[in-house]
Formats: C-alpha cells, sequence, structure tokens
C-alpha cells in the first residue's frame, strides 16, 4: 500500500496558484469563478492529506459564505473521511469535492491538470 504524504512541488506551486485564483475571485464577487478554481485545488491536491482538507475546508467556508445549507453539510461529511482516503490514495481521481458530485464519483480530469498529475 502507498502512503501520500507530502505533494510534490510542482503540484504544490499548482495548487496554490489555484488558491491565489479563488481568493482573487472571491473578494471581486465572482462566486462562479471563485468556486471553479476551488474545484480545481481539490482535484490537484485530492491524492494529499492536508491539500485535500484543506480544499474541503474552504469549500466548507464558502458554503456557510453562500449560504448553502447542502454545501455545509456535504462539505462537514467530506472532511471527516477525505484526509484518510487521501492518504492511503483511495481517492476518486477527477471529483471536483463538492457536494453537487457523488463523493466517491471518478470524473474526467482537466487536459491541464492530467499533465501535472502524470509529471513524475
Amino acid at each position: 500500500m502507498k502512503f501520500n504524504t507530502k505533494i510534490p512541488k510542482h503540484l504544490k506551486q499548482a495548487y496554490n496558484e489555484e488558491l491565489k485564483l479563488y481568493s482573487f475571485c472571491l473578494e471581486n464577487k465572482h462566486f462562479s469563478n471563485a468556486w471553479y478554481h476551488l474545484e480545481r485545488s481539490h482535484i490537484i491536491g485530492q491524492s494529499y492529506p492536508i491539500e485535500h482538507t484543506y480544499s474541503h475546508w474552504l469549500m466548507l467556508k464558502f458554503g456557510f459564505r453562500q449560504k448553502d445549507t447542502k454545501e455545509v453539510f456535504g462539505q462537514i461529511i467530506r472532511l471527516l473521511v477525505g484526509g484518510w482516503k487521501s492518504f492511503i490514495n483511495h481517492v476518486p481521481l477527477g471529483n471536483t469535492g463538492g457536494a453537487n458530485v457523488p463523493p466517491l464519483k471518478r470524473m474526467p480530469i482537466p487536459n491541464d491538470i492530467e499533465k501535472l498529475l502524470y509529471i513524475e
């Protein structure tokens, strides 16, 4: 069994870039774009416990900000199990992480992110 503990540097850079774009969009009240970048951060970081959990934490905060009860409850559930799934390398790749998609559903990975994921 492979344990994922530390995100590779090139993925961490891409993950942080998505979080910067998320913050910028949020500050400028471009909420759908902000959510888009949160989903991308989730896809990039979902195989690593710290980044995966942090993406869900931001999604939870976003749900509260938007007064979206479904998102808040969905994120609480994901926060309870997501990090463990990352640690044991058992995540549904491509899943965008929101409560609008089943937590275990594999989804297509955007091409630019897919290229990042397969750089060794």
